[in-house]
């Protein structure tokens, strides 16, 4: 049918910015979701990954190295990111699209936006993943409704907190994950599994060389005084695809070898069979929760990220843990910094591997994410191509 507000013979220009793999796994989402909704009349440009190239964008510039995590892998390569903020703008400029999408990495989708909207003012600008103005830099939601229009959330409680700060109009869309809820929880087979013996502990130590620097060697001992009172464990380490030689040299001389899985239906298959988890805090934690798996939460920064960035964020939320934020308790262990020592995050572990009240909590409240993320209606990525479409649509008589 067509898209909301246009003619049958109407298409819409859309541009897309993703500068990281998930932004490109919205993306091409998002993408699919725009030619179902208007019947394939919807024309795309932009910058994005592997997956929005698969569905036709030919990026304006390749993804893949632009470091835009860690304060210290950004000042010296903050010259190219400047010399591509400003020739993504130009372009976007130049092919006057009727929506402009950026998507996450608002250090640096947010300042094209901005050099866009001052340039051409007619061009609709929506940011899907809302940066976490609930965290730190609140003040960035009043100033965002200078340039962006409407704001895609992935988390429910995010656009009552842009109300609060005076944020531009943001709609909860539903996280990606809710669509990966059938493939992350057990048959019953399973289910026995993750009962049975030797229990199954999922390690996940980030996606990210420095998150896995900071962590493994941690991780590492954590499982040896869990062994020395669980005795046997299968342990399984889930990796992205290119830190998967890096994990498995790292892990080569642990005690206890675990299975390193890289594919992500095997990755979902340990998901649906793991009795309990060690994960870096992070998007993983809410995927575990989804999966009902018991788990504790780990992070550590380097030294100064934890005094200009952490101090700042603990101050203002009760936890970093989204599973957490989402069930307004801190149902899930999580150790920070300091804390995160082998020994406490073993003696938050242990209670998780037997019928404890510790367990059972953890598992009850999971149970209550269906609801709170309204997980059974319609997909993510078809309700933000909706309100991507009707911005286009009140953008195109400008023209």
């Amino acid at each position: 049918m067509p898209a909301p507000g246009t003619s049958a013979s109407e298409s819409v220009n859309v541009f897309l910015v993703a500068a990281e793999e998930s932004g490109d796994r919205l993306g091409a989402a998002l993408i699919r979701a725009l030619r179902q909704r208007t019947g394939g009349r919807v024309c795309f440009s932009g910058v994005g990954g592997r997956e929005m190239a698969a569905e036709g964008i030919a990026s304006l510039y390749a993804i893949d190295d632009l470091p835009l995590i860690g304060f210290s892998a950004i000042p010296r390569r903050l010259p190219r990111i400047l010399r591509l903020m400003r020739f993504t703008a130009k372009a976007i400029v130049a092919r006057r699209p009727h929506v402009l999408v950026i998507i996450d990495s608002p250090g640096f989708t947010c300042r094209i936006a901005r050099r866009v909207r001052a340039a051409d003012p007619t061009i609709a600008i929506v940011e899907y993943v809302s940066p976490q103005v609930w965290a730190w830099r609140p003040g960035r939601a009043r100033v965002m409704r200078a340039y962006i229009d409407h704001i895609l959330a992935l988390l429910p409680f995010e656009p009552a907190v842009h109300e609060r700060l005076g944020g531009p109009p943001c709609t909860y869309v539903g996280h990606p994950l809710i669509e990966e809820v059938k493939n992350l929880r057990p048959n019953s087979e399973e289910a026995r599994r993750r009962l049975a013996m030797p229990p199954v502990l999922l390690v996940l130590p980030g996606s990210r060389v420095g998150e896995v620097e900071r962590l493994l060697g941690t991780f590492a001992a954590t499982v040896a005084l869990v062994c020395e009172r669980v005795g046997s464990l299968e342990l399984v380490v889930p990796a992205v695809p290119h830190l998967a030689e890096v994990i498995r040299s790292a892990t080569a001389q642990w005690p206890l070898r675990p299975r390193i899985v890289v594919d992500t239906s095997d990755k979902q298959t340990a998901f649906r069979v793991a009795t309990a988890a060690l994960a870096k805090s992070g998007t993983v934690t809410l995927e575990l929760a989804l999966a009902r798996v018991p788990m504790v939460a780990a992070y550590k920064v380097s030294a100064i990220e934890s005094v200009t960035v952490g101090r700042g964020i603990l101050k203002r939320i009760p936890s970093i843990i989204l599973a957490n934020l989402l069930l307004g308790e801190n149902v899930v262990p999580e150790l920070l910094q300091h804390d995160c020592t082998a020994e406490n995050l073993a003696s938050a572990l242990l209670p998780l591997f037997s019928d404890t009240p510790q367990r059972r909590r953890q598992i009850e409240a999971f149970s209550r994410l269906d609801a709170i993320m309204q997980i059974g209606s319609s997909a993510p990525a078809l309700r933000a191509a909706d309100i991507v479409l009707t911005e286009a649509h009140c953008a195109m008589p400008a023209r």
